[in-house]
């Protein structure tokens, strides 16, 4: 044989090499960091060496992600808001789009967040950059026109609503995927990891949750706040926000000696509360799938109010009543939320046992219409896993 072939049978050594797959991902407020959290460490368990870079937040982060934009950067809340803050959202998106463009991902995955999310989707569509929307912007709410110019953007839109599905369907003949609601896996997991911790319930607390921008939190939190001083029974407990320092609630806390807060242990402050005043968001239904009777408030910008009263077609602004198609959770919006409502709601949440009833099997049904077999995280990891394998 020849020297030159035996050297080369004997000798060489193949290489092989493996691409890393990249996700960029986009999460935009409090509830996009926590489903973001769950999808990367999906990610992670299929594509262990996967290089993921996200906009989100701490969850994300301590998931495995290369954080590049926090979301309490990001957040604007409200028509006025976000018109005096065009400059810096102008800015975000420049550079989102460079850093994409840099990172050079194998897919972009956009979170909710659709103001920000589906311009972004616009631009990495004519970047040939593939594209899934993990949890629906609310497009049967309001801006239903923006679905046509969605379906040739997004490769895959994943739903985490009952409706939804349906909805794309039927409406605008788009078949899209539905995973189930992933706040339902996440309180599930909780539960049964604090199920020691979470038997005793301390009835005497009332939960306040106040949101997770400075902005709603200022306006709401001194009305939320101000029945404590007729339930002197109960000690009102505020969630703090994870992005927020502490120094920022220290005013409010002050305001009456029944109020004490608690910081990233919201869910543990729900387990042990007999009734809650909650911020309207997807607060309202962590609240609800935690089985805790709630008040829903909302308060805006006047003028953003207007506005959004006007192009806003739907019957309820908290998502229990949304997803139940029926009044469950009492809403007080704008200048109905007042002290002297609040007061009346809340003592009807802890005294009245007829409605506390009602609400339990309420309940019960919306934990129903939202739980699946199997994990919605999972289930969205695959499909965005298997559209670059």
């Amino acid at each position: 044989m020849n020297s030159n072939v035996q050297g080369f049978l004997f000798c060489s050594k193949p290489k092989f090499t493996f691409a890393v797959m990249k996700y960029y991902i986009i999460a935009g407020e409090a509830s996009g960091d926590l489903h973001g959290s769950n999808l990367i460490h999906q990610i992670k368990l299929k594509d262990a060496p996967a290089s993921i870079r996200c906009w989100g937040g701490d969850l994300m982060q301590n998931s495995g992600a290369t954080l590049v934009k926090h979301y309490r950067d990001l957040a604007f809340m409200g028509f006025v808001e976000v018109m005096k803050n065009l400059p810096t959202i102008f800015k975000n998106l420049a550079f989102c789009k460079e850093d994409i463009l840099q990172f050079q991902p194998d897919i972009l995955v956009l979170i909710d967040y659709p103001g920000f999310n589906l311009r972004i989707a616009k631009w990495a569509k004519q970047q040939n950059i593939k594209i899934a929307y993990y949890i629906s912007p609310q497009v049967w709410a309001w801006k239903a026109s923006r679905v046509k110019q969605m379906k040739q953007d997004i490769d895959k839109m994943i739903c985490i609503l009952p409706f939804e599905k349906d909805y794309y369907k039927t409406v605008w003949n788009w078949n899209v995927e539905y995973v189930g609601h992933p706040l339902t896996e996440v309180i599930e997991n909780w539960l049964t990891v604090n199920s020691q911790r979470s038997t005793v319930i301390q009835t005497k607390n009332i939960a306040v949750l106040p949101g997770s921008r400075k902005q709603e939190i200022q306006k709401k939190l001194p009305i939320m706040l101000s029945v404590a001083k007729h339930f002197t029974d109960y000690e009102f407990v505020v969630a703090k926000a994870p992005g927020i320092e502490d120094e920022f609630y220290e005013t409010f806390l002050s305001l009456y000696p029944n109020v004490s807060s608690v910081k990233n242990d919201t869910y543990h402050l729900l387990s042990k509360s007999s009734a809650a005043l909650v911020t309207s968001g997807t607060a309202t239904l962590e609240t609800a799938l935690f089985g805790v009777p709630e008040v829903v408030c909302y308060k805006a910008n006047n003028i953003s109010y207007q506005i959004g009263k006007r192009v806003v077609k739907i019957k309820f602004i908290s998502l229990v009543n949304l997803i139940m198609d029926k009044l469950v959770v009492k809403e007080l919006i704008q200048d109905d939320l007042n002290a002297e409502n609040l007061k009346t709601e809340l003592e009807q949440l802890l005294f009245d046992d007829v409605r506390k009833q009602q609400l339990e099997l309420d309940y019960k049904e919306l934990w129903n219409k939202l739980y699946t077999d199997g994990s919605p995280s999972e289930k969205a990891a695959t499909i965005i896993y298997k559209m670059i394998k």
